[in-house]
Order: structure tokens, then sequence, then C-alpha cells
């Protein structure tokens, strides 16, 4: 009775806010571009997200601008670039601005209060809106939402999202009642859902990590395949809350994952070349949007960044569109069809803890561009900072590294030497895009 009377609202909201779709950010946490079915990967199953993909305006060639959880998610929060929103690691280090600065993380958070987020705009625009899950930035207030679960720093376990991370892996139960407090208010409605899932802790149900333990795969890949899995199956579950309740249609949903992720084999850590690095491992994941009412399924070929994300559903919604985003609103090529004019895209990558909360360069470690097929990244001299697996480049990655990735997705071969030209445009491009100022890049061949 309660799911037939919420349909019968949704069909008078609908009507009157038919130019405001209610909008499902999902964001995976720590999974690698091929680790879906619809990607093509031997084992792992996703028949939810599959679908999904099936009908939305789907970018297999996407990128974030930065291959770490909490910088990643800061550049979707804010539609910058981490240099440019000074959030570049997960934790804080030092401060030149005030180097007796007893509270770093207080410092490091209230970067946030210096921009429109998304959240905020989305609420001014008449919004109710909710965040789940992996969440940095304090609570969920201070990002601008009107509700939702973390409470964030300085309250206990606020580090990463505190009781928020219990989304997806105990159920979506606070998300489908804030979706109807929403209708039963005839308000639209968006939601931040970013499960902590696939992340580890690796601890799948038993009944799906069987399935991956008969292709007799190591323990800590089998695990990883099953968490892959049990993401989809919440994914899928919030999916049907959708659909039951009468909004598909009119319902925006954008898919994203933080960062990449190669399970290391042999321990539950993650392998070289993935998260947090600027490799393909690390900074490549599939970018789609869903909206029926509005766009027809189609795989996209051009580039995509997770910076066009903010500018699109800002402008799907109707809300006011802040001035200097440096990604593109979406809208009028996915309605279209049309060509995006746009053959190149940026990223960075900065240590995992920042060195010095005033000055992004301090951890700069690497930038990058892709031009079409040809990929280049430069090398920089920042402080490594905290050191885990798959963090800093080893010395044979310290020069530039130029890739065909047309023929080289593994970027195995590195094309420098021979391709001077390419080198020095796209070394160009970079420095264009902003100049670093103290850090050392380095790039001599010997």
């Amino acid at each position: 009775m309660k799911i037939k009377l919420l349909i019968f609202l949704s069909f008078f909201i609908n009507l009157q806010a038919a130019d405001k779709p209610n909008i499902l950010l999902i964001l995976s946490d720590d999974q690698a571009w091929t680790d879906y079915g619809f990607m093509g990967h031997e084992h792992i199953k996703t028949p939810h997200l599959d679908k999904l993909a099936s009908e939305s305006v789907l970018f297999k060639r996407a990128y974030v601008p930065t291959a770490l959880c909490r910088p990643s998610l800061m550049t979707l929060a804010t539609g910058h670039y981490s240099n440019v929103n000074g959030v570049t690691g997960n934790d804080p280090k030092g401060d030149s601005k005030n180097p007796n600065n007893p509270d770093l993380k207080g410092s490091l958070i209230s970067k946030i209060d210096q921009f429109d987020t998304l959240a905020e705009l989305l609420t001014d625009a008449g919004y109710l809106t909710h965040q789940s899950g992996k969440w940095w930035e304090g609570s969920y207030q201070r990002g601008g939402f009107t509700h939702g679960m973390t409470k964030g720093y300085p309250n206990k376990g606020g580090r990463h999202g505190d009781v928020g991370l219990k989304i997806g892996r105990t159920g979506n139960k606070p998300v489908t009642d804030f979706m109807d407090m929403a209708i039963k208010e005839e308000k639209p409605f968006f939601l931040w859902y970013a499960p902590f899932m696939p992340h580890t802790p690796h601890t799948p149900p038993k009944d799906i990590l069987k399935k991956y333990q008969e292709y007799n795969l190591p323990e800590p890949i089998a695990k990883y395949y099953a968490m892959c899995e049990w993401f989809d199956q919440a994914c899928g579950d919030l999916i049907q809350s959708i659909e039951d309740r009468g909004i598909r249609d009119n319902t925006l949903i954008v898919y994203v994952c933080d960062n990449g992720w190669i399970q290391n084999p042999e321990k539950n850590a993650y392998a070289p070349r993935s998260k947090r690095s600027p490799f393909e491992g690390g900074t490549r994941t599939p970018i789609f949007f869903s909206w029926p009412a509005k766009y027809k399924a189609q795989d996209r070929k051009e580039l995509c960044t997770s910076l066009d994300i903010f500018p699109t559903i800002v402008a799907a919604a109707g809300a006011k569109m802040p001035k200097g985003l440096p990604g593109l609103d979406l809208n009028p090529y996915m309605t279209t069809q049309e060509v995006i004019p746009r053959d190149h895209i940026f990223g960075e990558t900065f240590a995992h803890d920042i060195a010095d909360i005033s000055d992004p360069e301090a951890s700069l470690l690497y930038r990058w561009v892709i031009k079409d097929n040809w990929k280049l990244l430069l090398s920089y001299d920042g402080k490594p900072g905290k050191q885990k697996s798959g963090g800093k480049s080893k010395a044979s990655d310290s020069k530039p590294q130029l890739f065909d990735l047309s023929k080289d997705p593994a970027e195995k071969v590195n094309l420098a030497k021979d391709h001077s030209e390419k080198l020095a445009e796209l070394a160009k491009m970079i420095n264009d895009w902003y100049p670093v100022k103290k850090r050392k890049v380095i790039r001599e061949f010997k």
C-alpha cells in the first residue's frame, strides 16, 4: 500500500518538475576499469551495472584526474582539480603558512568552504540532498547536504565516512527512507551513494565468494572479485528501489569509480600501477549517464573525465553554474549525439599524505595528459609522504613516459626517446594547463 501511494505521488512530482530529475551519483571505491561484465571481464559478474550501462550514455575511455579516494571525491564535490581545491591527498602532515597549526585535519576540511559544492548548488535549486558512504570533508552538513549519515571529523571515527560506511554492506534503508521522504514532500532529490565497496576489508558473503573460489584463483583475488559482485548487488537493490517507486524515467543515474585497483595475488593489498598511480590501472574508470526521459543509450568513443560530472549534473538540475569549471556540461552532446569538441584531458598525482596543506606542489609526483591515443607522464620531485604498495614511482619511472594507448594499453613501452616532437607537444600542453612554479620536473634521457 505504501509503495502504491508513493508511485501515485511520484506521478504528480514528475508532472510538476520534469525539468528537475532526481539524481543518483553512484561511486565505486577501489575498482579497476576492467572489472565489470560490460567491460569484458572474464570472471567478475556485475549483471545490475551491466544492465544499467546498456541503458546509458557510456564512456569506456574515461578517467579521474587523480587516483586516490579523498582527492578524487573532492574533485566530484567541487568540480575542480586537486591543485585548485587544495585537497591533494588523504591525510595532512604540515602547513607552511602556519607551522604550529594545532588542527591540520580541520584546516584541510575547511578548504571545501571556499567552493559552491554540488550538494549546495542542488539544495539551492530546490533539491533534498543526501550523503551516504565515503565522505572525508567533515559532516554531511559541511558538504552542503540537507541529510546524510556521516558525522565526520572531529567526531570519533570521523575520518572518511564513519557510520556512512555501512551503506551497501548492511543494506540501503537510510537511502530508501530518504527517497520516500522526498517523494512525500514532493521534492526532487540528490543521492551521493558511495559504498565502502569493493574497498578493503574484502569480506564478501560466503555464497558469492564460493563462486569465485571455484575458479581456483588465489584467495585474495577471489575475495576481491566477490566484493565487486557484492557491490553490484547493492547498486542493483537501490536501482530496483527507484523503479519500484515509479520514478526511474525521470531519474538521472551517474556512475564512476574514485580510483583503480589491481589486486595483489599474495596479500590483501593493491599491486603497483593501480591505486595512487597515474597509469591506466589507477586513473581509468568507466563513466556513464542514464536518464531514460532525456538520453538515448549509446556507447561513446570520446575521452571523458570525472570533472565533467559536476557541470553535467548542475545543468541537468537547472541549478546555478559556477564560473571557471574545467569540466564540460555533456548534456548537449548526450541529447543530440554530437561529437564532443575535445581531444585531450589532464590529470595529476600527489603523495598519499599531504606534505604541506598550503602548497599543493609540495606533494606533486606526476602530471599527465592524454591527447587522442597518446599519453604523457611527467615526473616531479614532490615529497612522497606515506608509502604503500603501488605508491611512489620507482627510479625507472623518473623519466618522461610516453605511450601509444591504441597499441600499448598496458603502458609497457616508453616511446619518449623515439617521438621527441610528440613529447615536446604534450609537455607544452601540460605546462600551458598551468605551470609548475617550485617543483623540479625530471625530463632528461641519458
